[in-house]
């Protein structure tokens, strides 16, 4: 399903009076001419960071060196046991603890690999939506619609990532490597709270963890063109934004340069509305299979890791599927950020297509589909996904280099 990218025009987006609040909560704001002179792109990044940095700090707090050591050890025993279960090699080249802060810091890269298109698109559409004759009007009040919505785009961001960062569990939350490659992270001040209500070990809910974010990193080090081919999905996405060119010349009209609750009003007013064209189903398809895809693999391989070794795992994994079923952190923040949501039915068919490829074809035919992304299933193959995975092997060599 499609959500409004930023906000904008939904309930929770970022209106007048909600900006009025953050003004008495982060400094920044009371220099508006500076912030509006953000010229690095379509979303003000130091706004968003220092935003979410801003609102996590109070409730932040260093990682200890304890801490630092057992995130360490848990991500080296989760790929001592990955070793043997998959023909891709490890993916992990350091391990780390980070606060959340430190979270925010080096993921916030990525991050605007995958926002900056979308909003790109909404501040092209703003200016290209009205007529030449409008356009060459508006003049100087287009630009000034543009870093308004830097700066929308950029408190919205911060106050999504400084809510992420108070629950996400390590680098790998969305199904994308968050942070710089081949760096394995846990926040342990998250993963306590995680476990603090399930009444099973701190060691194993660690090396649960830390066998799930080992095993991403496995995936996207062994799969070079899998982070590209999801971004690219967000690009296309991105490019299929439309708008109401009548709901924006109208909402140009009531826009007043001398007062700049005008701007925040017209950027709130529902004029990015998505339009549900099947091109943009076709790229909503693509996306959340290849992420479901992505979480299903995590899924099998983590399983059979743990199998005897922790006997809470099963808990753990269940756990962890409701709150990716029930719309957590991460794709509530998704949605929120590039207007897209997850349909994590589509979790569990791929983990059953996984595991009977597993069974049919052992883990080195399972894992081969990673080769190509051609040899992937489509979205029509995970409604029935044990006839995909028996089907001949020949159906599933890759392409013919030209």
């Amino acid at each position: 399903m499609t959500d409004l990218p930023f906000g904008f025009g939904a309930p929770g987006g970022p209106g007048p009076d909600e900006t009025s609040e953050w003004a008495g909560k982060a400094p920044l704001f009371a220099e508006l001419q500076k912030l509006m002179s953000w010229s690095g792109g379509p979303v003000n990044w130091d706004l968003a960071r220092q935003l979410a940095i801003s609102q996590v700090a109070a409730t932040d707090r260093s990682v200890t060196a304890q801490e630092r050591a057992a995130v360490e050890q848990a991500l080296r025993l989760a790929d001592l046991w990955l070793d043997p279960l998959t023909s891709l090699p490890s993916g992990v080249r350091a391990g780390a603890a980070w606060s959340r802060v430190e979270w925010i810091e080096r993921t916030l890269p990525v991050w605007s690999t995958l926002c900056d298109p979308v909003a790109a698109r909404v501040v092209a559409a703003m200016s290209g939506a009205l007529p030449s004759e409008a356009q060459a009007e508006a003049g100087a009040l287009l630009g000034m619609l543009g870093q308004a919505g830097g700066l929308m785009f950029g408190a919205q961001v911060g106050q999504a990532l400084a809510a992420l960062a108070a629950d996400v569990l390590g680098a790998t939350d969305i199904g994308l490597p968050l942070g710089p490659p081949g760096q394995a992270a846990l926040v342990p001040l998250n993963v306590a709270a995680f476990g603090a209500g399930l009444e099973l070990p701190a060691d194993d809910v660690r090396v649960y963890l830390a066998l799930r974010e080992a095993a991403h990193h496995r995936l996207f080090g062994s799969v070079p063109w899998l982070r590209q081919h999801l971004l690219e999905a967000v690009d296309a996405y991105a490019r299929g934004i439309k708008i109401d060119s009548n709901a924006i010349e109208q909402a140009m009209q009531n826009i007043d340069p001398q007062n700049p609750e005008s701007l925040q009003e017209a950027l709130g007013s529902g004029m990015f509305e998505p339009q549900d064209t099947p091109e943009q189903r076709t790229t909503l398809t693509r996306l959340e299979t290849a992420l479901a895809l992505v979480e299903g693999w995590i899924h099998t391989v983590v399983t059979e890791a743990a199998g005897e070794r922790l006997p809470s795992a099963d808990a753990l994994g269940e756990t962890l599927r409701r709150r990716r079923a029930s719309g957590g952190p991460a794709e509530q923040t998704f949605a929120t950020l590039v207007g897209l949501e997850l349909r994590p039915r589509r979790l569990r068919e791929a983990a059953t297509m996984w595991a009977a490829l597993q069974k049919h074809s052992g883990a080195d035919g399972r894992d081969a589909l990673w080769g190509h992304p051609d040899l992937l299933p489509a979205g029509s193959d995970l409604d029935d996904p044990t006839a995909f995975a028996e089907r001949p092997q020949d159906d599933l060599k890759p392409p013919q280099e030209p």
